[in-house]
């Protein structure tokens, strides 16, 4: 044994290889030591609790990244055995623990925002960005905090240095700063939330929003593709968010059925007779010709003329009994905006006829079919008033074979 240590003497730096091997030995069996044994028993006690930020930590692995100060603990303790190194050693050994430190408190904001997002608030006031700006402030932190550490100044006067540099940074950090400003835009005027319908055109947008972040808005479309929208084009580009719809807990209706004008034609009296027997419009005709009579009495129209005075006509009866329609029925809003209006007729086109109204349901396999049952009956309906539905291809067809 002493000839081994005489040995080891005449070697130079012998001894202080050894030991740092046996400094760096302990030192990897106190991480083995803490990530086999203190990690599995703080993950099988978090697993008893009830609460749920521990599991939280447990999923980031905080106590994972929190393992790596061990060794931090066993070098400091062993540069006694360096006493020329020592001073460099600890310097090492603190930019080490400063960037373990910064990770360990990466993985706390990282537990604390899963924990926020379980609660319902969180769909309202998304804070990844400001998490995630939070993290980034922290890693800024940590590096000038090791550079001092290294060049022996102090962390201010570093500070005061990158103030010289503002420029260069406002370019380097210019999205991070746009999107920091956009996302207080977006939560302080309630513009966004996690699990929105929005569409963006200009960015290929058209399903829900799935995630919020600093740089980022994620949206998922109904195509099941996934649109990462930088954050600060919602202050610069248009979108629309269907939020409104899903509160009102209705969704519209605004399309038009096209006639064919040629098909249009006052009322006769086998028309009027047919249609008196529609509950629907038994009352409407009724109150009409009371109120036509009395008209084309104070005026004296000519009752041989039916176009002298005031007639009722096949499309206006159809007007009216589709509304009645809707207003009968039960899935249609009848407390919202409800109308059967004519547009703008063309010759291309023919003459539409648009349907407005809120069917009360958002859900969109259950609105797409009450859309098509009403516009089921309703096309079903036409050739009982008399009139044709505009085809354009049809039409030749038929006016060729007369």
């Amino acid at each position: 044994m002493d000839s081994i240590q005489d040995a080891i003497g005449r070697i130079p730096y012998a001894q202080d290889a050894l030991e740092a091997a046996i400094l760096l030995l302990a030192a990897a069996v106190s991480y083995l030591a803490a990530k086999r044994i203190m990690i599995r028993a703080v993950n099988n006690l978090c697993a008893r609790t009830k609460t749920r930020f521990d599991d939280l930590l447990v999923k980031n692995r905080f106590f994972e990244r929190a393992a790596h100060l061990a060794p931090a603990a066993v070098i400091y303790w062993g540069t006694e055995l360096f006493p020329r190194h020592q001073a460099d050693m600890r310097k090492a050994l603190s930019v080490y623990v400063v960037v373990i430190a910064a990770l360990v408190v990466d993985k706390l904001l990282s537990s604390l925002s899963d924990l926020y997002q379980t609660f319902e608030v969180s769909h309202r006031r998304p804070i990844k960005g400001y998490v995630q700006l939070a993290k980034i402030f922290i890693f800024v932190i940590a590096a000038v905090v090791a550079l001092s550490v290294v060049l022996d100044k102090s962390p201010w006067g570093l500070l005061s240095g990158i103030g010289a540099l503002t420029a260069v940074l406002m370019l380097v950090f210019k999205d991070t700063i746009l999107s920091f400003v956009a996302g207080i835009h977006i939560s302080g005027n309630d513009l966004l939330r996690k699990g929105d319908w929005i569409e963006m055109p200009s960015m290929g947008a058209d399903g829900d929003v799935i995630d919020v972040a600093l740089h980022t808005v994620k949206v998922q479309n109904f195509d099941k593709t996934v649109v990462a929208i930088p954050t600060h084009k919602f202050l610069d580009s248009s979108f629309k968010n269907w939020r409104g719809m899903k509160d009102a807990g209705c969704r519209r209706v605004k399309r038009s059925v096209l006639l064919d004008q040629s098909s249009v034609r006052f009322a006769d009296q086998s028309m009027l007779d047919k249609l008196r027997r529609l509950r629907l419009l038994a009352a409407h005709i009724e109150a009409k010709e009371r109120d036509i009579a009395e008209y084309n009495q104070r005026i004296g129209a000519d009752r041989d003329l039916t176009m002298d005075g005031r007639q009722l006509t096949n499309i206006g009866l159809f007007r009216a009994y589709v509304l009645n329609y809707l207003k009968n029925h039960p899935l249609i809003r009848q407390d919202l905006t409800l109308m059967v209006r004519q547009l703008q007729p063309s010759a291309s086109e023919g003459l539409p006829l648009e349907i407005y109204c809120f069917v009360a349901d958002t859900d969109w396999t259950r609105y797409e079919a009450v859309q098509s049952d009403i516009f089921d009956h309703i096309l079903a309906a036409i050739p009982d008033f008399g009139l044709r539905a505009y085809q354009r291809n049809a039409l030749v067809d038929a006016r060729s074979t007369c």
